[in-house]
């Protein structure tokens, strides 16, 4: 009976002990997996050569330190996924050289974009830093570096494919589809205005992105069931928020006021976190637009001004004096 019972709790503890094993062998795989979901990602453009990709890794990385991190190839098919569903007509053999690095950043950090030299030059021919911003909060991105090179002259839209692509490797599919489509239809549309209006006076891509991530402030703030015309209202104060209005023509304002319907339409709105990031974007545009004019508004440019404009009152002085 003894010897019996002996087995039973000897079977007990051995049962205790192959569970506890398992539990640690599942807490260790966790971790395991969550260290390297948490490391930056490096996305590489299928098209590189072996030279250029190791090139492209350097100046990616060159940020990090030596830290680690992983990487991801991104080929014609993810281009298809991401890209041909905003209107973009690539084919699975399609060429990438857009590459990119996202590092996750502590909550409240907000989206912060860089787009670095290849060997000395800005290959990036397109897409601004700006409007990379404001594409990733529209497809649910949130607090995180994301730094942008091409070993080759390109526009830059296939970057964002990568960061979408390296995502849905470490989420599953951790970004919304249809806020994906939306980002990238945004994207497009304010590059498409900036290049319309370059040359512009009174015209800079960073007052469209202002513009564009107020307007996102705005919406949020309303809520997912804001109207059409209440999106077309916060348009037009926007515009003239950012002192617009005699450069954006009423057909690119019918294209930023579409965009926006897509945004609220992509469920965006319903997300509490965008309205941060929103909200975050809106604010560092401000600032920086008042880093702007603090820079020109010094002392010695206000006294070169009224310098300036005594001369101008002793010039006419002098004619009506010698009159």
């Amino acid at each position: 009976m003894k010897l019996k019972k002996l087995n039973t709790v000897f079977a007990v503890f051995l049962a205790f002990l192959i569970a506890t094993l398992d539990l640690n062998a599942k807490t260790a795989n966790a971790d395991s997996d969550s260290s390297e979901s948490d490391l930056p990602v490096v996305t590489l453009g299928k098209s590189l050569t072996a030279s250029q990709r190791q090139n492209t890794i350097k100046v990616l990385t060159q940020p990090l330190n030596g830290q680690s991190y992983q990487t991801i190839t991104v080929t014609g098919n993810d281009l298809v996924r991401y890209l041909n569903p905003s209107g973009d007509n690539f084919t699975t053999s399609s060429g990438v050289w857009s590459s990119a690095m996202i590092q996750k950043q502590p909550k409240g950090t907000g989206i912060n974009v860089h787009i670095l030299n290849y060997q000395g030059q800005n290959n990036i021919t397109t897409i601004t830093e700006d409007q990379y911003k404001n594409a990733a909060i529209t497809a649910g991105i949130s607090d995180a570096n994301i730094y942008v090179t091409s070993a080759t002259r390109i526009d830059g839209s296939g970057a964002l494919a990568g960061v979408y692509a390296s995502y849905a490797k470490n989420g599953g599919n951790a970004l919304n589809q249809k806020q994906v489509n939306a980002a990238q239809d945004e994207m497009n549309t304010l590059s498409g205005i900036t290049q319309q209006n370059k040359g512009k006076k009174g015209y800079s891509d960073a007052q469209l992105n202002n513009a564009v991530a107020g307007a996102k402030k705005e919406m949020a703030q309303q809520g997912q069931n804001i109207s059409d015309s209440q999106i077309g209202q916060i348009v037009n104060n926007q515009i003239r928020i950012n002192h617009l209005g005699n450069t954006i023509n009423n057909n690119q304002k019918q294209q930023i006021i579409k965009v926006l319907e897509s945004v609220r339409d992509s469920g965006a709105l319903k997300n509490s976190n965008f309205k941060e990031q929103a909200s975050q974007l809106s604010n560092s545009f401000q600032k920086d637009a008042k880093k702007l004019y603090d820079k020109v508004n010094t002392p010695k440019n206000r006294n070169l001004f009224q310098k300036i404009v005594q001369d101008v009152i002793n010039f006419f002085s002098s004619i009506f004096t010698k009159k």
